[in-house]
């Protein structure tokens, strides 16, 4: 993104939260700014995956696609064993 494109957003946090945000910043070498920026990327991906994933889900019950009992003991079996 171009600094042309950007726009300023304000968002309130913890004192303690912006102390160690700082503190992340000058130990990355970068500022502030970058770190929000990269956080909230991260977690636009990480929620986009995630309702993508639901979606899907959706779909396949919807469709009627369930796994067997069968199929749901094998794949839960090696945790039994661990446990």
């Amino acid at each position: 993104m171009a600094d042309s494109d950007a726009v300023s957003v304000t968002v309130r946090m913890p004192a303690e939260r912006r102390d160690a945000l700082d503190g992340m910043a000058r130990a990355l070498d970068r500022d502030r700014s970058y770190l929000v920026n990269e956080a909230i990327a991260q977690f636009i991906e990480a929620q986009t995956a995630w309702a993508a994933h639901l979606q899907e889900a959706v779909r396949q019950a919807d469709a009627g696609e369930f796994a067997s009992s069968d199929e749901i003991a094998a794949a839960f079996a090696p945790r039994a064993r661990q446990g």
